[in-house]
Protein backbone atom coordinates (compact mmCIF):
# COMPACT_ATOMS: atom_id res chain seq x y z
CA UNK A 1 0.00 0.00 0.00
CA UNK A 2 1.05 3.48 -0.72
CA UNK A 3 0.32 6.76 1.59
CA UNK A 4 0.60 10.14 -0.68
CA UNK A 5 0.06 13.65 0.27
CA UNK A 6 -0.16 16.84 -0.82
CA UNK A 7 0.68 19.42 1.20
CA UNK A 8 -0.41 23.00 1.10
CA UNK A 9 -0.22 26.40 3.21
CA UNK A 10 -3.86 26.30 4.21
CA UNK A 11 -4.99 22.74 3.24
CA UNK A 12 -3.68 19.30 2.79
CA UNK A 13 -5.32 16.21 0.58
CA UNK A 14 -3.27 12.82 2.22
CA UNK A 15 -4.75 9.30 0.14
CA UNK A 16 -3.61 5.51 0.09
CA UNK A 17 -3.36 3.96 -2.90
CA UNK A 18 -2.87 0.35 -3.94
CA UNK A 19 0.10 0.07 -6.75
CA UNK A 20 -0.89 -1.61 -9.62
CA UNK A 21 1.92 -1.33 -12.16
CA UNK A 22 0.35 1.46 -14.23
CA UNK A 23 -1.23 4.23 -12.19
CA UNK A 24 -1.85 3.73 -8.85
CA UNK A 25 -5.63 2.69 -7.46
CA UNK A 26 -6.85 5.20 -5.31
CA UNK A 27 -8.90 3.85 -2.09
CA UNK A 28 -9.08 6.46 0.22
CA UNK A 29 -8.67 10.13 0.51
CA UNK A 30 -9.15 13.08 2.87
CA UNK A 31 -8.31 16.72 2.93
CA UNK A 32 -7.13 18.64 6.02
CA UNK A 33 -6.88 22.15 7.23
CA UNK A 34 -2.47 22.59 7.65
CA UNK A 35 -2.98 24.59 10.37
CA UNK A 36 -5.09 22.43 12.78
CA UNK A 37 -1.79 20.45 13.09
CA UNK A 38 1.60 20.88 15.05
CA UNK A 39 3.38 18.73 12.09
CA UNK A 40 2.93 16.08 8.68
CA UNK A 41 3.45 13.41 11.23
CA UNK A 42 0.22 14.31 13.38
CA UNK A 43 -1.65 15.18 10.19
CA UNK A 44 -0.46 11.54 9.29
CA UNK A 45 -1.28 9.48 12.23
CA UNK A 46 -4.89 10.69 12.28
CA UNK A 47 -5.16 10.02 8.76
CA UNK A 48 -4.04 6.27 9.62
CA UNK A 49 -6.58 6.57 12.59
CA UNK A 50 -9.14 7.19 10.23
CA UNK A 51 -8.39 5.11 7.55
CA UNK A 52 -7.93 1.79 9.88
CA UNK A 53 -4.13 1.67 7.66
CA UNK A 54 -2.08 0.74 10.04
CA UNK A 55 1.63 1.90 9.09
CA UNK A 56 2.98 -1.10 8.62
CA UNK A 57 0.84 -1.90 5.67
CA UNK A 58 2.53 1.14 4.44
CA UNK A 59 5.37 0.38 1.76
CA UNK A 60 6.26 3.83 0.82
CA UNK A 61 4.66 7.25 1.71
CA UNK A 62 5.86 10.40 -0.30
CA UNK A 63 4.67 13.88 -0.31
CA UNK A 64 4.42 17.05 -2.51
CA UNK A 65 5.16 19.93 -0.47
CA UNK A 66 4.65 23.80 -1.09
CA UNK A 67 8.31 24.66 -0.39
CA UNK A 68 11.76 24.16 -1.06
CA UNK A 69 12.78 20.58 -0.60
CA UNK A 70 17.06 20.08 0.50
CA UNK A 71 18.35 16.92 1.31
CA UNK A 72 14.71 15.96 2.37
CA UNK A 73 13.70 18.99 4.68
CA UNK A 74 11.23 21.02 3.71
CA UNK A 75 10.20 24.84 4.88
CA UNK A 76 6.86 26.10 3.81
CA UNK A 77 6.57 30.16 3.66
CA UNK A 78 3.41 29.79 5.54
CA UNK A 79 3.17 26.71 7.55
CA UNK A 80 5.58 27.43 10.81
CA UNK A 81 7.00 23.93 11.13
CA UNK A 82 9.46 21.93 9.14
CA UNK A 83 8.42 18.26 7.14
CA UNK A 84 11.76 16.12 7.23
CA UNK A 85 10.94 12.66 5.75
CA UNK A 86 13.17 10.88 8.75
CA UNK A 87 10.98 12.52 11.52
CA UNK A 88 8.36 11.16 9.68
CA UNK A 89 8.97 7.83 9.58
CA UNK A 90 10.60 7.78 12.69
CA UNK A 91 6.82 9.42 13.98
CA UNK A 92 4.51 7.21 12.45
CA UNK A 93 6.62 4.37 12.10
CA UNK A 94 6.09 4.12 8.00
CA UNK A 95 9.31 2.24 7.01
CA UNK A 96 10.36 4.85 3.77
CA UNK A 97 9.05 8.02 3.25
CA UNK A 98 10.10 11.04 0.60
CA UNK A 99 9.43 14.57 0.06
CA UNK A 100 9.04 16.11 -3.21
CA UNK A 101 8.63 19.89 -4.52
CA UNK A 102 4.45 20.14 -4.97
CA UNK A 103 4.45 20.86 -8.76
CA UNK A 104 7.37 18.02 -9.31
CA UNK A 105 4.50 15.70 -7.42
CA UNK A 106 2.40 17.04 -10.16
CA UNK A 107 4.38 16.65 -12.94
CA UNK A 108 4.73 12.89 -12.32
CA UNK A 109 0.41 12.41 -12.29
CA UNK A 110 0.85 14.14 -15.39
CA UNK A 111 1.79 11.21 -17.95
CA UNK A 112 -0.62 9.09 -16.07
CA UNK A 113 -4.02 11.32 -16.34
CA UNK A 114 -6.76 10.00 -18.75
CA UNK A 115 -8.01 11.68 -21.55
CA UNK A 116 -11.05 12.56 -19.89
CA UNK A 117 -8.85 14.62 -16.91
CA UNK A 118 -7.30 17.18 -19.85
CA UNK A 119 -9.04 19.94 -21.35
CA UNK A 120 -7.40 20.19 -24.74
CA UNK A 121 -6.54 23.49 -26.16
CA UNK A 122 -4.25 22.51 -28.83
CA UNK A 123 -4.25 19.07 -30.63
CA UNK A 124 -0.96 19.65 -32.52
CA UNK A 125 1.17 17.03 -33.13
CA UNK A 126 1.85 14.60 -30.34
CA UNK A 127 6.04 13.33 -30.31
CA UNK A 128 5.79 10.03 -28.20
CA UNK A 129 9.51 10.81 -28.00
CA UNK A 130 9.78 14.21 -27.26
CA UNK A 131 9.70 16.07 -23.82
CA UNK A 132 6.85 17.96 -21.84
CA UNK A 133 6.36 20.76 -19.26
CA UNK A 134 3.95 21.72 -16.62
CA UNK A 135 3.00 25.43 -15.66
CA UNK A 136 0.63 25.30 -12.66
CA UNK A 137 -0.94 28.43 -11.73
CA UNK A 138 -2.37 28.87 -7.81
CA UNK A 139 -1.75 30.83 -4.98
CA UNK A 140 1.86 30.83 -6.84
CA UNK A 141 3.07 29.83 -10.60
CA UNK A 142 5.27 26.74 -10.29
CA UNK A 143 6.87 25.44 -13.53
CA UNK A 144 8.13 21.66 -14.29
CA UNK A 145 10.07 20.22 -17.38
CA UNK A 146 9.43 16.64 -18.14
CA UNK A 147 12.12 15.03 -20.04
CA UNK A 148 11.96 11.97 -21.74
CA UNK A 149 14.37 9.76 -20.46
CA UNK A 150 14.67 5.31 -21.90
CA UNK A 151 10.93 5.95 -23.22
CA UNK A 152 9.49 7.51 -19.52
CA UNK A 153 8.67 11.62 -18.80
CA UNK A 154 11.73 12.42 -15.88
CA UNK A 155 9.96 15.71 -14.23
CA UNK A 156 12.61 18.60 -12.91
CA UNK A 157 11.00 21.38 -10.66
CA UNK A 158 12.50 24.51 -11.56
CA UNK A 159 11.36 28.04 -9.87
CA UNK A 160 10.86 29.28 -13.07
CA UNK A 161 7.54 31.41 -11.91
CA UNK A 162 10.33 34.01 -10.12
CA UNK A 163 12.11 34.85 -13.04
CA UNK A 164 11.38 38.21 -15.00
CA UNK A 165 8.57 39.53 -16.87
CA UNK A 166 9.31 40.05 -20.20
CA UNK A 167 6.57 42.18 -21.91
CA UNK A 168 5.75 42.34 -25.47
CA UNK A 169 4.36 45.86 -26.23
CA UNK A 170 3.69 49.42 -24.80
CA UNK A 171 0.49 48.01 -22.33
CA UNK A 172 2.91 45.70 -20.78
CA UNK A 173 5.65 47.83 -20.77
CA UNK A 174 3.98 49.61 -18.59
CA UNK A 175 2.56 46.91 -16.26
CA UNK A 176 6.19 46.08 -16.34
CA UNK A 177 6.80 49.75 -14.62
CA UNK A 178 3.55 49.22 -12.30
CA UNK A 179 5.05 46.41 -11.03
CA UNK A 180 8.66 47.48 -10.37
CA UNK A 181 7.77 50.30 -8.88
CA UNK A 182 5.89 48.13 -6.41
CA UNK A 183 7.91 45.14 -5.73
CA UNK A 184 11.65 45.96 -6.73
CA UNK A 185 11.34 43.83 -9.86
CA UNK A 186 8.31 42.33 -11.59
CA UNK A 187 7.69 38.22 -12.29
CA UNK A 188 5.51 36.09 -13.90
CA UNK A 189 4.24 35.01 -10.34
CA UNK A 190 3.27 38.67 -10.17
CA UNK A 191 1.01 38.21 -12.89
CA UNK A 192 0.28 34.19 -13.31
CA UNK A 193 -1.23 33.44 -10.02
CA UNK A 194 -4.18 34.27 -7.70
CA UNK A 195 -2.51 37.34 -6.33
CA UNK A 196 -1.12 38.57 -9.85
CA UNK A 197 -5.12 39.14 -10.48
CA UNK A 198 -5.36 41.45 -7.65
CA UNK A 199 -2.10 43.15 -8.99
CA UNK A 200 -3.63 43.30 -12.64
CA UNK A 201 -6.76 45.03 -11.13
CA UNK A 202 -4.91 47.81 -9.12
CA UNK A 203 -2.91 48.35 -13.05
CA UNK A 204 -6.21 48.41 -14.76
CA UNK A 205 -7.86 50.66 -12.64
CA UNK A 206 -5.18 52.83 -11.49
CA UNK A 207 -5.76 52.10 -7.74
CA UNK A 208 -9.08 52.62 -7.93
CA UNK A 209 -11.31 49.73 -8.76
CA UNK A 210 -13.87 49.87 -5.56
CA UNK A 211 -13.76 45.88 -5.64
CA UNK A 212 -10.15 46.78 -3.67
CA UNK A 213 -11.75 47.48 -0.71
CA UNK A 214 -15.17 46.00 -0.78
CA UNK A 215 -14.19 42.42 -2.16
CA UNK A 216 -12.18 40.43 0.90
CA UNK A 217 -8.95 39.81 -0.36
CA UNK A 218 -9.40 35.87 -0.70
CA UNK A 219 -12.23 36.48 -2.66
CA UNK A 220 -10.75 38.69 -5.13
CA UNK A 221 -9.02 36.50 -7.74
CA UNK A 222 -12.46 35.21 -8.12
CA UNK A 223 -14.63 38.15 -8.19
CA UNK A 224 -12.15 39.80 -10.85
CA UNK A 225 -12.00 36.89 -12.86
CA UNK A 226 -16.27 36.66 -12.90
CA UNK A 227 -16.37 40.11 -13.92
CA UNK A 228 -14.29 40.04 -16.22
CA UNK A 229 -15.80 36.81 -18.09
CA UNK A 230 -19.34 38.07 -18.10
CA UNK A 231 -18.27 41.91 -18.51
CA UNK A 232 -19.81 43.47 -15.99
CA UNK A 233 -16.36 45.61 -15.43
CA UNK A 234 -14.00 47.08 -18.03
CA UNK A 235 -11.10 47.09 -15.84
CA UNK A 236 -11.67 43.34 -14.96
CA UNK A 237 -12.11 42.76 -18.55
CA UNK A 238 -8.70 43.55 -19.14
CA UNK A 239 -7.35 42.31 -16.09
CA UNK A 240 -8.93 39.13 -17.41
CA UNK A 241 -7.20 39.17 -20.74
CA UNK A 242 -3.87 40.31 -19.48
CA UNK A 243 -3.83 37.30 -17.57
CA UNK A 244 -4.58 34.55 -19.76
CA UNK A 245 -2.48 36.35 -22.04
CA UNK A 246 0.53 36.72 -21.00
CA UNK A 247 -0.13 33.14 -19.39
CA UNK A 248 0.06 32.08 -22.66
CA UNK A 249 2.84 33.60 -23.59
CA UNK A 250 4.89 32.32 -20.90
CA UNK A 251 3.52 28.67 -21.11
CA UNK A 252 4.76 28.78 -24.75
CA UNK A 253 7.79 30.14 -23.39
CA UNK A 254 8.49 27.14 -21.48
CA UNK A 255 7.57 24.96 -23.86
CA UNK A 256 10.24 26.55 -26.31
CA UNK A 257 13.00 25.85 -23.31
CA UNK A 258 12.51 22.47 -23.13
CA UNK A 259 11.51 21.49 -27.36
CA UNK A 260 8.04 20.24 -25.56
CA UNK A 261 6.69 18.33 -28.37
CA UNK A 262 5.28 15.78 -25.65
CA UNK A 263 2.96 18.34 -24.38
CA UNK A 264 2.61 21.49 -22.83
CA UNK A 265 0.27 21.26 -19.68
CA UNK A 266 -1.26 23.42 -17.16
CA UNK A 267 -2.25 23.07 -14.21
CA UNK A 268 -2.61 24.57 -10.32
CA UNK A 269 -6.31 25.89 -9.17
CA UNK A 270 -7.18 28.65 -11.67
CA UNK A 271 -7.22 27.05 -14.86
CA UNK A 272 -9.00 24.24 -13.95
CA UNK A 273 -11.70 26.43 -12.39
CA UNK A 274 -11.82 29.22 -15.43
CA UNK A 275 -12.08 26.78 -18.55
CA UNK A 276 -14.38 29.89 -20.54
CA UNK A 277 -11.29 31.92 -20.56
CA UNK A 278 -9.48 29.87 -22.42
CA UNK A 279 -11.74 28.95 -24.85
CA UNK A 280 -11.50 33.35 -25.45
CA UNK A 281 -8.31 33.62 -27.91
CA UNK A 282 -5.64 34.77 -26.03
CA UNK A 283 -4.16 31.99 -24.64
CA UNK A 284 -3.86 30.65 -27.91
CA UNK A 285 -3.43 33.52 -29.85
CA UNK A 286 -0.60 34.62 -27.50
CA UNK A 287 1.09 31.16 -27.37
CA UNK A 288 1.33 30.92 -30.80
CA UNK A 289 2.50 34.25 -31.64
CA UNK A 290 6.40 33.12 -31.38
CA UNK A 291 8.48 33.65 -34.91
CA UNK A 292 10.79 32.46 -36.07
CA UNK A 293 9.06 29.36 -33.62
CA UNK A 294 5.71 29.39 -34.63
CA UNK A 295 5.78 26.17 -36.44
CA UNK A 296 7.16 24.56 -33.89
CA UNK A 297 4.51 25.72 -30.92
CA UNK A 298 1.98 25.39 -33.38
CA UNK A 299 2.72 21.31 -33.17
CA UNK A 300 2.99 21.43 -29.24
CA UNK A 301 -0.49 19.71 -27.76
CA UNK A 302 -1.61 22.34 -25.38
CA UNK A 303 -3.84 20.73 -22.59
CA UNK A 304 -5.15 21.93 -19.34
CA UNK A 305 -5.63 19.22 -16.13
CA UNK A 306 -9.03 19.04 -14.59
CA UNK A 307 -7.92 16.56 -12.07
CA UNK A 308 -7.65 18.30 -8.74
CA UNK A 309 -5.73 15.90 -7.21
CA UNK A 310 -3.21 15.36 -9.80
CA UNK A 311 -0.60 16.39 -7.08
CA UNK A 312 -1.60 13.55 -4.97
CA UNK A 313 -1.90 11.44 -7.81
CA UNK A 314 1.91 12.33 -8.66
CA UNK A 315 3.03 11.73 -5.02
CA UNK A 316 1.68 8.23 -5.23
CA UNK A 317 3.33 7.37 -8.73
CA UNK A 318 6.45 7.94 -7.80
CA UNK A 319 6.40 6.50 -4.20
CA UNK A 320 5.26 3.45 -6.73
CA UNK A 321 8.40 3.72 -8.47
CA UNK A 322 10.36 3.58 -5.48
CA UNK A 323 9.05 -0.66 -4.76
CA UNK A 324 10.00 -1.52 -8.41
Amino acid sequence: MLLAGDLGGTKTQLGVFRPTGGRPELLDSREYVTLDYPSLSAMILTFLGATGVRAQEVEVACVGVAGPNIKQVARLTNVPWAIDSREVMATTGIRRAWILNDVEAMAYGVPALRADELKVLQAGEFNADGNACLMAAGTGLGQAILVRQHGRLVPSPSEGGHSDFGPRGSREIALLEFLTSRYGRATYEHIISGKGFINLLRFTSDDRSPLLTEVDEDDLPATISRHGLDGSDPHCVEALQLFVSIYGSAAANLGLQCVATGGVYLGGGIPSRLLPAFDLPFFMDAFRAKPPMTGLVERMPVSIVRNRQTGLLGAAVYAASLIK
